[in-house]
């Protein structure tokens, strides 16, 4: 008799770790494919940076629409980045490494520092217990009742879409990133990662501003670098702040369980798809983070199943923006919004 179940329900009947068994042949990387990404996306990046500064002197609406494109080539370097960061470029640790450090230049992330902080955000995403390091900050619904009234200020503060999407990512990537004080007492890999990249800044923008001009150098970096840091933010909110993500405290964890149905699919437009690198096939990547990007599509296409657990929508992203609070009860993110019309009935 044939299942009634749904692709998505049967992907979620099967155990997390049988996944990982059918993931591990998508693990190898391609070097030609590699280099090939690389290349490509940073002649494309070079290229409209060059077009933005050639437009200065004919139009500044030319040079802001090639504002966006720019960005979202720099999201696509950080995101090869954060492939070497994972091992999953190259075969070879010390290249990944390597790659990863130059591109942290551009990106404006410290490769070792971020390397470690991310390691900690696969090892513990969705453990109650485990918060505070590589995560967007969530509290459950007691959590937020037992605050003091400035607390929950700050938290709601926190939580505004202009800090969450603008302030927050502008500060971390333009200065939290440049001393991280809060992991100094973890040796010197921090340290050594942060001001090697400091000093690579530097270089970058003084020969940027040689060669471009101080004022041009400054009016086309900066606001590219900005919005890519907001669009880098937001995808990696979206992967995990979605209504049916997952959250369980440390007795009831299981991290492949928290990698397939706590993580999304964010289902993206091819265009989109190709400038995220595939991030969005976030709830794969948490399963098995060793494989490439480009084998991700591989993934999809091959156990179609996969597609539709998670799956959230560009439009449907939007809605995610409220979601703030995880109710243990009904095991779910809800909005504040809905906790103040529960606590009012």
């Amino acid at each position: 008799m044939a299942s009634d179940k749904t692709p998505a329900q049967n992907a979620a009947a099967m155990d997390a770790r049988d996944w990982l068994k059918n993931l591990a042949q998508y693990q190898t990387p391609d070097h030609g494919r590699s280099v090939f990404e690389i290349a490509i996306t940073v002649g494309l990046f070079i290229g409209c940076w060059v077009l933005i500064w050639l437009s200065l002197g004919v139009s500044y609406w030319i040079s802001f629409a090639l504002t966006l494109p720019a960005a979202g080539l720099l999201v696509r370097l950080f995101l090869i980045q954060h492939d070497c960061g994972h091992g999953a470029f190259f075969k070879k640790r010390p290249v990944n490494d390597w790659v990863g450090r130059v591109i942290g230049i551009f990106t404006l992330t410290p490769y070792d520092f971020w390397k470690r902080t991310h390691a900690i955000h696969h090892a513990g995403s969705g453990n109650l217990d485990r918060r505070g390091l590589g995560d967007i900050d969530t509290i459950t619904i007691r959590e937020y009742g037992a605050l003091t009234p400035f607390r929950k200020f700050l938290y709601r503060l926190y939580r505004n879409p202009i800090v969450l999407f603008v302030i927050g990512p502008t500060y971390q990537f333009f200065l939290q990133h440049r001393l991280p004080i809060g992991l100094m007492r973890r040796g010197w890999t921090p340290w050594i990662s942060t001001m090697t990249t400091n000093l690579g800044i530097v270089a970058f923008g003084a020969l940027g501003m040689w060669l471009a001009g101080v004022q041009e150098f400054l009016i086309i970096q900066v606001p590219v670098t900005m919005l890519a840091t907001s669009i880098g933010v937001w995808l990696f909110y979206v992967q995990h702040q979605y209504e049916e993500t997952l959250w369980d405290h440390d007795k009831n964890w299981s991290r492949h369980e928290a990698a397939l149905h706590g993580s999304s699919h964010y289902d993206l437009p091819p265009v989109l798809r190709w400038f995220s690198a595939n991030i969005g096939v976030h709830h794969v990547h948490h399963l098995c983070s060793r494989i490439p990007f480009y084998r991700l599509d591989d993934v999809l296409r091959d156990f179609p199943e996969l597609a539709d657990v998670g799956r959230i929508t560009l439009m449907e992203s939007f809605k995610c923006v409220p979601l703030t609070l995880w109710d243990e009860e009904n095991r779910q993110l809800i909005s504040f919004r809905e906790f103040h019309g529960r606590a009012a009935v």
